[in-house]
């Protein structure tokens, strides 16, 4: 009897000792959390709010139920998106813009209280097609091609500036496509129509023109020859065209020899 009230004792103790250590290990397990590389996180204190302080890669101690961990990827990532927008010729021109952008570390608190997790997401879109749009509008739609360094280095400006009012580090801007409405395709392609047409007309008249030019000297030729053989005839008389007329029958009876 003795040893059976010892043994449940034992077992008590066991049953107790285990659920002390796994409640003590469900404690820990909660007070603790891990920001992976490439990380950070902001602490949010249900007293106190979000706290200021920015905290770095590793494992951290927290007081559980009291406070919660939210995780933000610092690393650079690519956003792509696009924007119809309006040139200074008024004609439509379809942009794709790709940006490589990460968070200001110092500014994630600020970031997560004003923004949240999915900051970009919210913030590039909007500002990328505002600033489309405003650096679109300077110029014609022609300009968009011949100047496009120079487009491309106003958008990157503008953005930067303007992502940085929102916390948020660019790395890299760049214009990825660019397509013209219907109508103006349809406006160039009959501009070069008419360039062609242009050029073939302009071959055709410098081709009639040297034709002329070739008629002219040959008249003038003839012109000068038929004055010669007239000078000529008017100094030696009938005398030089008998002259010929005898070459000539001679030559047509040599001629005949030669066949016979």
């Amino acid at each position: 009897m003795g040893s059976s009230q010892a043994a449940v004792s034992f077992l008590t103790n066991v049953a107790r000792a285990a659920f002390g250590l796994g409640a003590a290990a469900t404690v820990l397990n909660s007070s603790l959390y891990t920001v992976d590389g490439g990380q950070r996180a902001v602490l949010f204190d249900r007293f106190r709010g979000v706290i200021d302080d920015t905290i770095g890669e590793g494992t951290h101690f927290l007081i559980p139920w009291l406070q919660k961990p939210y995780i933000f990827d610092i690393r650079t990532r690519p956003h792509t998106f696009s924007s119809i927008s309006g040139t200074k010729d008024l004609q439509m021109v379809n942009l794709t813009l790709r940006v490589l952008s990460r968070p200001e570390v110092s500014r994630l608190p600020y970031i997560f209280q004003h923004l949240g997790l999915e900051y970009d997401e919210k913030v590039l879109p909007s500002i990328g097609n505002e600033v489309l749009k405003s650096v679109v509008a300077q110029f014609n739609a022609d300009q968009l091609l011949t100047e496009r360094p120079h487009v491309s280095a106003l958008v990157r400006e503008s953005l930067i500036r303007r992502a940085r009012d929102f916390n948020i580090v660019l790395d890299d801007v760049a214009i990825t496509h660019l397509s013209y409405g219907a109508e103006f395709s349809r406006a160039v392609e009959q501009k070069q129509v008419a360039q062609q047409e242009a050029e073939r007309s302009k071959f055709v008249v410098m081709k009639a023109d040297q034709e002329r030019r070739a008629a002219v000297i040959r008249a003038e030729g003839e012109s000068e020859a038929a004055q010669l053989i007239s000078d000529a005839t008017a100094k030696a008389g009938m005398g030089l065209i008998e002259l010929r007329r005898i070459r000539s029958i001679k030559g047509g009876c040599r001629n005949s020899g030669q066949v016979t």
